[in-house]
Formats: structure tokens, C-alpha cells, sequence
């Protein structure tokens, strides 16, 4: 019998805590959320390697350290509002739950979003929502957002996003053509018309398809 919340406890020390990410309110959700209710049950025992894993609608649930690196880049934090990209799964989403007071999610995959859905209510994680939609335009009917997590690589980071970021707010998204390494870039929005932008490495995506990313 697997012991999940050791599983847990030894993947943030190991996989998030001793690559340099020092962040306690985040290492806390990352305990507290249990990464085997977000895969098929089949792969249960594979919850907390560093790896991603396969997902329903052929998609993928994304390494824990990456997950971690996208929501301390971004700064999500408490009293906050996230929007995610890409909800997948809705792993993401549920550990920003645990730190932001509102999380919006978008998934363009009716599938995905409705088991998404339906982990979150399982688990009682009411303060997020998971939308079916085209994620490239945004979610702008709760913006702005102080956090922006995008889990799918566009040609460039859609205007739609960052006009819905508050400034000061954060954006994390690959840029980059899908099957090629990519570049995940921070965005931060430093006035009304005004970005700084950072690259913080090397990452493997799927494409971001919408009306501001791929033609799917």
C-alpha cells in the first residue's frame, strides 16, 4: 500500500525545496493537495515522480517542479486572483487554490474540464472554477488577475492575457512551436501599457491552440 502523504512530503523536499524553491505557503499546498486524485487511477503509484504523466484526451499532467516553478514565478499568493490556461487535469489549479482566494481555470477540452470540475467539488475546493473554453482570450469577466499561469506554449504571449493581468500582476507561459524546446517566460505588468519580461528556462509544452495561439 503506497503512503501518499509521505510520497508527498518527500517529493516537496526533494523535487521543489531542494531545487531552490523556498516558498511556504506553496510547499504547504503542495502537502495538502493529493496529486493521485488528479491522474488515472492506473498510474496511482506513479503520482509523486519527477516526471509529467499521461492524462485523459491524450494530454499531460505536468512535472511537480514545474508546477511549483510556474506558481512562485507568477507569485501567486493569498488574497490573490489566478487564472490558469490550460486547467488539464486541474492539479495546477487545485494547489493555487490552497494559497489564492479565486482561481479561474480554462480547459479546452470538454472532457478534461468536466473530470476537473468534478475533482474539485470531490475534494471541496470551492473556490476555483474550471471553464470549457478557448483559454487565448482569457477569462476577462473576473479580471484583472494578479496571476497568470499559461500550461501551453503560443508564438508570443496573447494581448488578451496581458490586458487582463493587474499591474504589478505576474504572467508565466512557454513561447515557443509545439515538439521543440521551448522558453517559459514571466511577464510582469509594470504600468497601464508597460511589461518587463523574463526568460527562466527550457520547457517542453503542448501548443496553446485558439484565436490567440496555434490553428488547432
Amino acid at each position: 500500500m503506497i503512503d501518499h502523504a509521505a510520497a508527498r512530503e518527500a517529493m516537496v523536499a526533494r523535487q521543489i525545496e531542494a531545487r531552490g524553491i523556498i516558498n511556504p505557503a506553496l510547499s504547504a499546498a503542495l502537502r495538502e493537495v493529493p496529486r493521485e486524485a488528479f491522474i488515472p487511477d492506473s498510474l496511482a503509484a506513479f503520482a509523486y515522480d519527477d516526471s509529467p504523466l499521461p492524462i485523459e484526451a491524450g494530454q499531460t499532467i505536468s512535472q511537480p517542479y514545474i508546477v511549483a516553478l510556474m506558481i512562485d514565478s507568477a507569485g501567486v499568493m493569498a488574497s490573490g486572483r489566478a487564472l490558469e490556461i490550460g486547467a488539464g487535469s486541474g492539479y495546477a489549479a487545485a494547489v493555487m487554490s490552497r494559497i489564492a482566494d479565486r482561481v479561474i481555470a480554462i480547459e479546452r477540452h470538454a472532457e478534461l474540464a468536466r473530470l476537473a470540475a468534478a475533482r474539485m467539488a470531490r475534494l471541496g475546493y470551492h473556490n476555483v472554477r474550471i471553464v470549457h473554453g478557448d483559454g487565448s482570450a482569457g477569462w476577462p469577466d473576473e479580471a484583472p488577475y494578479d496571476a497568470i499561469l499559461a500550461a501551453a506554449s503560443g508564438s508570443h504571449v496573447p494581448d488578451a492575457l496581458k490586458a487582463q493581468l493587474a499591474i504589478g500582476g505576474a504572467l508565466v507561459m512557454p513561447i515557443g512551436a509545439a515538439h521543440v524546446v521551448q522558453s517559459l517566460v514571466k511577464v510582469v505588468r509594470v504600468g497601464e501599457e508597460a511589461f518587463e519580461q523574463e526568460d527562466l528556462g527550457a520547457v517542453r509544452f503542448v501548443p496553446l491552440i485558439g484565436a490567440e495561439g496555434w490553428k488547432g
